[in-house]
Order: C-alpha cells, then structure tokens, then sequence
C-alpha cells in the first residue's frame, strides 16, 4: 500500500498507530498556523491527530487531488460551526513512496483560520 493509499484509509478511520507508521521518523509539518515548521514523528503526529479531530467529521470530503513522482496535494471542504473552510493537503513521500516525509496545510478563509486556531489549541491543551 502506498503511503497517498495508507493517508485516505487514515482519513475514513483514524487509527493514532496507523499514522504513527505512516510518518517518517524525521517528518515534517507545516500549520497554516505556527510559523516554524515542526520537526519530527511525534509532533507531526500530534498536530495530525488534532486537525483530524477538529476538521474531520461528516462534512469533510477531498475535492480534488493532484499527483507527482513524490507527492500529492489533496484540495478539502469541511463545514464547522456553519463556516465552510476550503484548504489543500501538501504531501511528500519517502523515496520508497511508504510514509509522509513532509505534511503541509493550508485553509481560508481568515475566519476559517481563526477557529481553526482556537479549536486546535483546545484540542492540543487537552492531550498535553
């Protein structure tokens, strides 16, 4: 299974050990809101766990994908609170195409950004 496969399968039944397999030690993770991109397995697992909490749900879906050699980026829809939050999945892969090298997200609208910003930093409040 490639990692794009291992990364849906994860999205339609979060497992926190399936992704913990899925990232590679020395993963990278960007936030469309901490400036400093995030270094490592477990912190990318962390911030992961939380945005699928917060943005997954009934109303997420991917609307689109695009492929490379190494990557992959997944444009998403979701609904929350009544805010309807547009954003892209930017994923690269290991060289053997098996885990996430590097997981970047971006959303909009600003108010979009701005709950997501409250509602991630209560989800990670409540797992520290």
């Amino acid at each position: 299974m490639t990692a794009l496969q291992a990364w849906h399968d994860y999205i339609k039944r979060p497992d926190p050990q399936a992704l913990h397999d899925l990232l590679d030690d020395q993963v990278t993770f960007d936030s469309p809101i901490v400036h400093a991109t995030q270094h490592g397995r477990q912190i990318a697992h962390a911030y992961l766990t939380a945005a699928v909490s917060v943005l997954g749900g009934p109303d997420f879906r991917y609307m689109g994908e695009w492929h490379s050699d190494d990557g992959a980026v997944l444009e998403f829809s979701t609904v929350i609170d009544g805010l309807m939050i547009n954003g892209v999945d930017i994923i690269h892969f290991t060289d053997d195409g098996e885990r996430i090298a590097s997981f970047k997200v971006m959303i909009r609208p600003l108010k979009a950004v701005n709950l997501v910003h409250r509602l991630m930093g209560e989800r990670l409040a409540r797992s520290a």
